[in-house]
């Protein structure tokens, strides 16, 4: 993907690497916790203190609600913006 600078030795050391594709946000993670979720299917997910469980299958997928028409406060709290 590109060059980043990793910092060793309480930062008396540089070093140039290439970054990775990270998949710890966007689409990439929910492809990469779906497959985890798959691969765990059968696991039990334990709720409630421990007095109930359920398969992780079994758990439904979640859906993100809209932002459009919410407002946004801006400047301190004294503006707001409506999102589109």
């Amino acid at each position: 993907m590109g060059k980043i600078i990793k910092v060793g030795g309480r930062g008396t050391s540089r070093r140039v690497a290439d970054s990775e594709d990270e998949k710890w946000a966007g689409e990439k993670f929910k492809d990469y916790q779906k497959k985890m979720k798959e691969k765990a299917a059968d696991e039990y997910v334990v709720s409630g203190r421990g007095t109930g469980k359920r398969k992780l299958g079994d758990t439904p997928e979640t859906e993100k609600p809209s932002s459009k028409g919410r407002y946004v406060s801006m400047g301190r709290g004294t503006g707001r913006r409506k999102l589109e």
